[in-house]
């Protein structure tokens, strides 16, 4: 009965019967993978709950600063709870960093000096960043100030877990040099059709850079990792982790901002660059954000599960409909995005159309590729979010160019996260890019 009452529902949305029985079958089977995700938001929840109970967050740690915010004591315990939760020595945790793209460049800005390299041991950084180091060039940019820039990309591998020869460690070692001063990581995919770098791969990679060099920082850029594992980064030798808090730490109530943790010279090297010499971190009022920083932290790891279950799910259903999926439905997750290889733009606004169509907000717009600033392509995002831009939130996007595959990660809840897969399964069949739903038997 309950289960034909929600039909109904879905049948005022919009969504065949067909397209729901697909679906539900696919649910069915993932029993062992769901399970395996509410234990690791279980480990998450209680990390995150004592870093707060043992730095003594306080409702008096909620009240509004303005001005220059000296002595701002909620800022200074939300940066404390930061480092616990990573186990590292400092930390910055601002609404004055508006992106994870400006975290990483007050990183970088703040951590190089002309004359200086940065190395990418994992091939090109996420498209945002190619005018930041200068791989586009582009004004004000690390190349524009003396810095060089080099990459090693990385190779097929044998696909096994935490299979560490992706990495091309010959040619790391000789890429290596006397000018190289900071490694970043990239551990998510961003618009490369790989694998997501697991925490055990990050630390086999910074140990082997490390035996090289020891000096040098090695940098993750964390973004949409946070809460997916157990361990993050720092905790297997990373010197700073950096990532948004409108994606994973910011449990979609966060309504801006970013962090970086790390060792204690590299975060005061970084916040250095984002204020000014001689002021650094001592200033930067919280606005009155802090509760909803705080709240948005503490519901962080379960909102992340819901959003890997999601990703689960659109993983087990588009296999079954025969495209490419990464990382496959049954394999551990490390991060919350879920790659689909569509094979054209057809497939990937029809896709988009879908996940916009399952929004709460703005969910009768139709979304189309565009010149979006940052990006060489066309790219195409559908995200109806209560926080602008925010991916912890139900949302795809796609640049459009070969493979044609799309993004698709986020959802504050599990029961979003399915009417999402839902929907983006009916635009396909509307649009005529699917088989006939019917021809697939029962198989779970």
């Amino acid at each position: 009965m309950e289960q034909t009452a929600l039909t109904e529902i879905y049948k005022d949305m919009g969504i065949d019967a067909d397209v729901v029985r697909f679906v539900k079958e696919a649910e069915d089977s993932l029993q062992v993978e769901l399970q395996r995700v509410d234990e690791t938001a279980e480990y998450c929840q209680m990390k995150v709950l004592l870093a707060m109970q043992k730095n003594g967050l306080s409702d008096i740690h909620f009240a509004e600063t303005t001005g220059y915010g000296y002595d701002d004591i909620g800022r200074d315990v939300m940066e404390k709870v930061y480092a616990a939760i990573f186990h590292t020595e400092a930390a910055l945790v601002r609404p004055a960093i508006l992106s994870g793209t400006h975290a990483l460049a007050i990183a970088l800005f703040g951590n190089l000096r002309t004359g200086d390299e940065l190395l990418s041991p994992v091939g090109k950084p996420y498209d945002t960043l190619d005018e930041v180091i200068g791989i586009t060039p582009s004004y004000g940019s690390l190349m524009d100030y003396g810095i060089t820039y080099r990459q090693v990309d990385l190779l097929p591998g044998t696909g096994e877990a935490d299979d560490d020869s992706i990495f091309d460690y010959e040619g790391i070692r000789a890429a290596i040099n006397e000018h190289t001063k900071l490694v970043t990581i990239q551990r998510s995919k961003g618009y490369d059709v790989r694998p997501t770098l697991s925490v055990a791969q990050i630390g086999k990679l910074i140990a082997f850079i490390k035996g090289i060099k020891p000096d040098v920082i090695c940098m993750v850029d964390n973004c949409y990792g946070e809460f997916v594992e157990r361990m993050e980064p720092t905790d297997v030798g990373a010197d700073l982790v950096v990532g948004s808090l409108i994606k994973n730490p910011g449990g979609g109530i966060a309504p801006t901002g970013a962090y970086l943790a790390g060792r204690k010279d590299v975060i005061e090297h970084a916040a250095t660059r984002m204020t000014a010499p001689g002021i650094g971190a001592e200033v930067g009022a919280s606005l009155g954000l802090n509760r909803l920083l705080f709240e948005g932290l503490f519901l962080a790891p379960t909102t992340v599960a819901s959003a890997i279950k999601g990703a689960i799910l659109l993983a087990r259903v588009y296999e079954r409909l025969g495209f490419a999926v990464l990382p496959p439905a049954s394999e551990i997750r490390r991060d919350i995005i879920q790659t689909v290889t569509l094979g054209s733009a057809e497939g990937v606004v029809a896709f988009c159309t879908g996940i916009q169509a399952a929004a709460p907000v703005d969910s009768f717009v139709a979304p189309e590729p565009w010149d979006m600033p940052g990006y060489g392509d066309p790219v195409i995002m559908a995200a109806g979010a209560f926080i602008q831009g925010a991916s912890i939130e139900l949302s795809a996007d796609a640049p459009i160019r070969e493979p044609y595959a799309v993004y698709f990660q986020g959802g504050l809840t599990y029961p979003h996260a399915k009417v999402g897969v839902l929907m983006s399964v009916q635009k396909m069949k509307e649009k005529g890019l699917l088989r006939n739903l019917s021809d697939f038997p029962s198989e779970f």
